[in-house]
């Protein structure tokens, strides 16, 4: 008999055949916190704080490139009553991206819920990219995810999220939990994009129906915004993969943000969702069509 378990749970093997009874660990906070000023033109940093189990890691960029970092959880994925706080600051002029080093493991919880804060800061002038990889979502995970971005005026960001829902691979469906992945885009203190997604209790109607996703087992959503973010909005529509088998995606334009959705099989999201990113941040910020080593190991 074999006995999958998250780490949230130990079986001692003197216990094997007993009824399983998970034990917990001590929820884990983890803070990361990074800012960034340009001096000279040249993007330096100002400011690294980090708590296990987030840590930060300062990756030579590719030649041409800009300043990046990369996000690594050092626990190995997330379990319920876990909490991480994540705070990422571009300077005036400043050009940065931020990416985790693999995909996030949300486990199955016992009923607490675990939590992500993510704040984003870019200042007049500054470039900012918050490059997602996969956060799967085991069955039973529980996750509520905030990301708040402040934009001051000419500042450009591009960030996104990435979600998928079960362990297809392992043949594992994602029939039960909590999601709720909300957005909010501020400019100083006016709020002027919102979006949130919820589900909660039995998922298996919301994700089979087609009126929600449709079976489908990948969500991703991108969003840019400047000051002429609705002039881009055809360019960027026409670098969406035009073949891209098993996945979905569409732009579209809400109160000055291009917000987009990528929907389909994961491996098929991951290859269109890298390929626009790529060639979007080239258009919008003349910068190389390519994304971090790390992000395709």
């Amino acid at each position: 008999m074999s006995v999958a378990t998250s780490p949230s749970e130990v079986i001692p093997a003197n216990q094997a055949s007993a009824a399983v009874v998970p034990l917990r660990r001590a929820a884990v906070r983890g803070e990361a916190a990074l800012s960034v000023r340009a001096e000279a033109g040249v993007t330096r940093l100002v400011d690294l704080h980090q708590r296990d189990p987030l840590s930060l890691r300062l990756p030579q960029p590719a030649r041409g490139d800009i300043f990046e970092a990369s996000l690594i959880t050092t626990s190995g994925g997330i379990v319920g009553g876990d909490s991480l706080e994540i705070a990422v600051t571009a300077g005036a002029d400043a050009q940065l991206r931020v990416y985790p080093q693999a995909a996030e493991k949300v486990y199955r919880s016992t009923g607490a819920d675990s939590s992500i804060n993510v704040s984003l800061s870019a200042a007049a002038g500054a470039w900012l990219e918050w490059l997602p990889q996969e956060t799967i979502l085991f069955d039973g995970a529980r996750l509520r995810r905030e990301t708040t971005l402040t934009v001051e005026p000419g500042s450009r960001v591009l960030a996104g999220e990435f979600l998928v829902f079960g362990r297809s691979a392992s043949g594992e469906t994602l029939s039960q939990g909590l999601i709720r992945d909300a957005w909010q885009l501020r400019a100083g203190e006016r709020l002027i994009w919102a979006d949130a997604l919820h589900m909660e209790g039995d998922f298996r109607r919301p994700l089979a129906s087609v009126a929600c996703l449709g079976g489908m087992t990948a969500f991703a959503s991108a969003i840019f915004h400047a000051e002429n973010a609705t002039a881009q909005l055809e360019p960027l529509r026409a670098l969406l993969p035009e073949d891209s088998p098993g996945s979905q995606q569409a732009l579209t334009a809400v109160n000055g943000v291009i917000a987009g959705r990528f929907l389909g099989e994961a491996r098929a999201v991951r290859q269109a969702y890298g390929a626009f990113w790529a060639a979007a941040r080239a258009h919008l910020a003349g910068l190389p069509p390519a994304l971090p080593r790390l992000w395709h190991l």
